[in-house]
């Protein structure tokens, strides 16, 4: 890819991958490297090792996938970017990550695009894969299936979100994807990019009065700890997509890459049902701790979310915007 900046880590993931090679099993006839950022206890990780052990079970051991979680191999934008680089051979970015190599991504964080899981995955899994990946196979990545992040919700020490006029003057962390912060900036709140691994201190220090991320997150890093109430905005849904490095998969025989996919598919509904049936009992579980839990009218939000279509718009191109809204009915 033109003009891509090589960083320090792509260059030392590049000499430990060399070195781990010659310690490959030499009975393998292929190792495919799987790096991602869930943590080991996540159904992210729960679902790739299912991966894992399928494909392995169903090769005979001719397909050998090494699996390293939890950013083990660097930050997520520095595992996709060594993942097009074919240092690493398979990725678990968001949308929001693979909106760097290929706008038509961008489109899917719009805000309130869905309304339900089982809309988002209808969408993605049929019109929207079958338009982008061949987009970001010219990129260097292939798809091959959706797995789950889910819908993003918000935190605060202030008070509770009800509406958009609860939001304003609130600052907020988000990361840095644009979706995200034009969502909450829309509907009235500030916003700041804070490093993941710096949020809880900046919670507890009141550097910012709060944050959003899916509820899985919120509950798993204690979030609920550190902040007394919770609104569910579902402002924004993504999800982690399963890539693959191009060349890497035009390596594998025809056999191989179908039960790649096969199982990539049968591991991301395997997460897809995971992250649900837990969302329900982690929120359960945040409100017995006490924790202020809002259901605002999302009609509200929506009607404050002009200035963040047109962001978004921009940012995605478009014609790519045209596109993904026929895709959703709008």
């Amino acid at each position: 890819m033109k003009n891509l900046k090589i960083t320090k880590a792509t260059l030392s993931a590049c000499a430990a991958f060399l070195a781990m090679a010659s310690m490959s099993p030499a009975s393998a006839e292929t190792t495919l490297r799987l790096s991602h950022f869930a943590a080991e206890t996540h159904p992210g990780h729960i679902a790739a090792k299912q991966f894992k052990e399928q494909v392995e079970a169903r090769t005979n051991g001719e397909v050998i996938i090494e699996l390293y979680p939890a950013n083990e191999l660097g930050a997520p934008p520095e595992q996709l970017e060594q993942t097009v680089l074919g240092i690493i051979d398979m990725n678990l970015p968001t949308q929001g990550g693979l909106d760097k190599y290929e706008k038509a991504f961008g489109t899917v964080m719009t805000p309130f695009a869905f309304g339900s899981y089982e809309q988002a995955h209808e969408v993605l899994d049929g019109p929207f894969m079958d338009w982008a990946g061949p987009k970001l196979e010219e990129k260097g990545l292939v798809m091959l299936s959706n797995w789950e992040y889910g819908f993003r919700n918000v935190t605060n020490s202030v008070r509770p979100i009800n509406t958009p006029e609860d939001l304003a003057g609130l600052k907020l962390r988000t990361p840095p994807e644009l979706q995200i912060v034009a969502a909450l900036e829309a509907a009235g709140a500030q916003t700041t990019q804070i490093a993941f691994p710096e949020l809880p201190g900046a919670l507890t220090a009141g550097v910012v009065d709060g944050q959003e991320n899916p509820i899985g997150v919120i509950y798993h890093y204690k979030m609920y700890e550190l902040q007394e109430n919770l609104a569910l905005t579902r402002h924004v849904y993504n999800s982690m997509v399963h890539v693959i490095n191009k060349d890497k998969w035009d390596a594998l025989s025809p056999e191989e890459q179908a039960i790649i996919r096969e199982e990539s598919a049968t591991a991301g509904n395997l997460m897809r049902q995971q992250v649900q049936e837990q969302e329900a009992a982690e929120l359960a579980k945040i409100k017995d701790a006490g924790v202020q839990v809002t259901e605002p009218d999302l009609e509200k939000f929506k009607a404050k979310m002009g200035p963040a279509y047109e962001r978004v718009s921009e940012y995605s191109g478009e014609e790519n915007m045209k596109k993904f809204l026929s895709f959703i009915g709008k």
